[in-house]
């Protein structure tokens, strides 16, 4: 950290003001000063603190990955591609119902109504979206809240300023359905829980990853669809299909499909510099399924990286209690999802030394990190 300089300051010159910000939420809802206000975080008041936690649990400044990895997951388990893997499967809700309404095989919904069952959470953070498109964190403690919530909007939301605000004794063991940037936010908060003894983070149980390439712009978003008139309000789910150069948007009138070259054009510029598409800090990483078959098969199917014991154990329980159908995964599968995620790593880290204009100026990432060496090694 520069001698002299706040937490907040460093954070508005190296993330805000370099289009490194993901609008996870971390920096919010710690203190009045930082809020989010139309999927950007706006800092509203000067703040001279030097080691504030907005600056200490922001995905996107130096961070001691190593350290994280070391905390988190068994070592024997780890990749450079995906992170730590005890097991990878294809997966879906038996609820046929569920299935209806959620993601692909709504095994994420399932998994989170399971642990609010089970007891081993008294409380979610999900996500939901307002009236204007928006999207925002929210406790769920019942599952008719959390499957309002399901299915993916492919826009930001501030999951982890959620996660400041509502977290207090009351809610008592939480669960988070978080993004990739939003994972990261929340394992550096556990590898600093030991310097603040009354930290919420000791509440959190369980942490279900999703997979995530990039999300939308909203300003620009906005703007394509008004090429189309497509309101906002009216759109209820959006899909990239397999095999399929197309981003689809399933509204009251129907499905609208658009290129998804065009739909490009709208990704927000902070993605560009992410090297996890798989929320490698996670209990259990779900996404959707990549396998031999045809586009609508595979949209009824997830597939599932478990991380952690805790998330073993989940999965477990979820086949015991018969809410979670698995097959087993063809072991090409895994060999793509690895091979399209060290690609994800390869573009972010060019994009980061081209922004950075240096080769070993690596923004929030260390060259001597034993991934960010893996990959630099298979870039050559």
């Amino acid at each position: 950290m520069v001698k002299g300089l706040s937490s907040q300051k460093l954070l508005k010159n190296n993330v805000l003001e370099e289009n490194l910000c993901t609008g996870c939420g971390a920096c919010v809802g710690l203190c009045p000063y930082q809020v989010i206000y139309h999927d950007r975080t706006v800092q509203l008041h000067y703040c001279d603190l030097t080691e504030g936690k907005c600056y200490a649990f922001c995905p996107r400044t130096p961070t001691d990955f190593a350290k994280l990895r070391e905390l988190l997951f068994d070592v024997n388990d780890l990749t450079p591609e995906i992170g730590a893997v005890k097991a990878y499967y294809l997966t879906r809700a038996t609820d046929v119902s569920l299935r209806d309404v959620a993601q692909h095989g709504g095994t994420v919904t399932a998994l989170m109504e399971l642990a609010l069952a089970e007891g081993l959470i008294d409380s979610a953070i999900v996500s939901f979206r307002n009236q204007e498109f928006l999207q925002n964190g929210s406790m769920a403690k019942d599952k008719k809240t959390i499957r309002k919530n399901a299915g993916s909007k492919f826009t930001v939301s501030p999951t982890i300023a959620a996660f400041n605000q509502l977290v207090n004794q009351e809610a008592g063991k939480v669960g988070v359905v978080a993004t990739p940037c939003q994972v990261l936010a929340l394992a550096k908060m556990k590898a600093q829980s030991q310097k603040d003894e009354s930290g919420k983070i000791n509440q959190l149980q369980l942490v279900i990853g999703l997979y995530c390439g990039w999300a939308l712009s909203m300003e620009k978003f906005s703007q394509m669809l008004a090429k189309y008139n497509i309101k906002l309000d009216a759109i209820k789910r959006m899909d990239i299909p397999a095999g399929k150069n197309i981003l689809e948007l399933y509204t009251e009138a129907g499905v609208k499909e658009i290129s998804f070259d065009e739909a490009q054009a709208c990704i927000r510029e902070a993605c560009r510099y992410c090297i996890d598409s798989t929320a490698e800090y996670a209990d259990v990483s779900v996404g959707a399924a990549r396998f031999s078959g045809n586009a609508e098969e595979q949209r009824r199917w997830n597939q599932l990286i478990v991380r952690t014991q805790k998330g073993r154990y989940l999965i477990e329980l979820a086949v015991k209690r018969g809410v979670l159908e698995i097959r087993e995964a063809p072991a090409e599968s895994l060999q793509e999802l690895k091979k399209a995620a060290a690609e994800k790593k390869k573009a972010a880290l060019k994009n980061i030394m081209r922004k950075s204009g240096s080769a070993k100026n690596l923004l929030y990432l260390d060259r001597r990190d034993a991934v960010v060496q893996a990959i630099l090694e298979q870039s050559r």
